[in-house]
């Protein structure tokens, strides 16, 4: 299993048709699991929505099928401007039904310090919406602020869909913010789901990256992360 996020300028009329074009597994061959979304800064204060940025989180088989996809789907003609990175993952924790998590063999003996992306996953309580929006305004401050994430999306798909991705130099950084005593606000955010859930659902993913095409913002974020990315 392998992970991919797309993120591109699309235009704002575009938005729409990236959000009805969501693929469905069977209909996508190797595709397990697929979202597309809304845009926004990871940013202290009230959600900015980034108009004419679109994105898709999936999950595939393996490489060949994110290569298939990318040849031949009419999605995939519309992100090809943006940038995409591809995922293994490393560990996972909570619960995110619609995509079953397989972390491979190799993966505890990938997890050295180096360069890792984070995906969280939420299906939003909408009566806790208002807490929600707080925690994450003060959590997603202090990792802006981080001189070492490299590149960072909120992601969401009204009503209840609420996601972040997030790329890191590496994973003692991810973790000074996410645990470190200097930074509660991560640890905060945790405690307060954990003693009236914000989500229905809600699943954290951590992951290697190791191939990258295009550029965001002008920038190449998983080379800034300290990788030479292959490109597949």
């Amino acid at each position: 299993m392998i992970v991919s996020v797309h993120i591109a300028d699309v235009g704002v009329r575009a938005v729409r048709s990236v959000l009805r074009a969501r693929p469905r597994p069977g209909a996508t061959p190797g595709l397990r699991y697929a979202e597309t979304t809304l845009t926004g800064a990871i940013a202290a204060g009230p959600p900015k929505v980034r108009p004419g940025r679109a994105a898709l989180l999936a999950s595939w088989d393996d490489d060949a099928a994110l290569d298939r996809f990318l040849a031949e789907d009419p999605l995939a003609r519309l992100l090809a401007g943006g940038w995409h990175v591809r995922l293994r993952p490393l560990r996972f924790s909570g619960s995110w039904g619609p995509m079953p998590v397989e972390i491979g063999p190799g993966a505890a003996q990938d997890e050295e310090d180096g360069p890792v992306a984070v995906l969280t996953l939420g299906q939003l309580r909408l009566r806790r919406a208002l807490p929600f929006l707080r925690a994450n305004s003060r959590a997603a401050g202090r990792a802006a602020a981080d001189p070492s994430m490299t590149a960072s999306v909120a992601l969401a798909r009204p009503p209840r869909f609420v996601g972040t991705f997030s790329l890191w130099q590496s994973a003692s950084a991810m973790q000074r913010y996410a645990y470190g005593s200097a930074q509660p606000e991560h640890q905060e955010a945790i405690r307060n789901h954990q003693e009236q859930p914000l989500h229905h659902e809600a699943g954290f993913l951590r992951c290697r990256p190791y191939g990258a095409r295009g550029r965001l913002d002008g920038h190449e974020p998983v080379t800034e992360a300290g990788l030479t990315p292959r490109i597949p």
